[in-house]
């Protein structure tokens, strides 16, 4: 892990906001639903858009995020389906350029670590890897030259290929297959300044918790349940140990949860952030 002059930033959050079975326990009954994101985005540091794993969104919807949402508030950004699940990271230069085109840098400085989960048969491969983390752009400057190579996917009239500042983009990788944990993985991983994503998945993946770039990322999907139980006193207290050691090696942590299908993810989420302040 790096020494840091600076001090380490922990940003505790949900993946996702938009849950209707949320309405009148975590968001309050007679909220309106245009005020959610504003809502979560008071309480927490970041939260992880995971719409654009999906489909492609719009300059205009990464617009209105960013006016949602308080100053430096951050958004993390799940990459496409279609370039790590279906290209399965192999030759995907012009669906990155439809990616970073479709409006990501819209997102200006409230732009965070972008998010590349990848399918569970995908097994560690050193060459596919290099060559993928190759094609991805290290700052805003160098998203936008890559977004201005889109093809017809994503139209002009409504291709967004500029940007307001250079500033730094980092990647998080979530592998979900057992080799990702070896030596000549985590090389790969830390010769390209990737994070791996301490994703807990219920046992139905591995967790890894190597620290492989400045900055850890965690995604909480469950622990006995996936995508639906809680976190109970001693696993959170386990978390924040981690969290906290990794902080103090000079890390900034980004934490999501996604335990969301019971309505536990943000419960849990403030429940992390006042262990980790100290509070009860």
């Amino acid at each position: 892990m790096p020494d840091r002059g600076d001090a380490a930033r922990v940003r505790i959050g949900i993946s996702g906001w938009n849950y209707r079975s949320w309405r009148g326990d975590f968001y309050p009954a007679g909220l309106v639903h245009r005020l959610e994101l504003t809502y979560a985005a008071e309480r927490f540091g970041s939260i992880e858009i995971n719409a654009s794993f999906y489909s492609l969104q719009r300059p205009s919807s990464y617009r209105s995020w960013r006016e949602q949402t308080p100053d430096g508030f951050v958004f993390a950004v799940k990459g496409g389906r279609f370039v790590t699940h279906m290209k399965q990271l192999v030759d995907v230069e012009t669906a990155l350029a439809n990616f970073f085109a479709s409006g990501v840098l819209a997102l200006g400085d409230k732009l965070g670590p972008m998010l590349w989960q990848l399918p569970q048969r995908m097994r560690f491969d050193a060459d596919r890897l290099n060559h993928f983390f190759d094609l991805l752009p290290r700052t805003t400057m160098a998203a936008a030259e890559l977004a201005a190579r889109h093809s017809e996917k994503v139209p002009t009239d409504r291709a967004l290929t500029e940007t307001e500042t250079d500033l730094p983009i980092r990647h998080a990788v979530e592998p979900r297959s057992e080799d990702f944990g070896s030596p000549a993985a985590l090389e790969v991983l830390r010769a390209n300044d990737i994070a791996l994503v301490a994703s807990d998945g219920a046992g139905a993946w591995p967790l890894f918790t190597t620290v492989t770039a400045d900055f850890a990322y965690v995604r909480l999907h469950g622990s006995r349940e996936l995508y639906a139980s809680g976190y109970d006193d001693v696993e959170l207290a386990t978390w924040a140990d981690r969290i906290r050691g990794w902080a103090a090696a000079g890390c900034d942590v980004y934490v999501y949860f996604d335990n969301d299908a019971r309505g536990y993810a943000p419960h849990d989420a403030l429940r992390l952030q006042a262990l980790l302040a100290g509070r009860p």
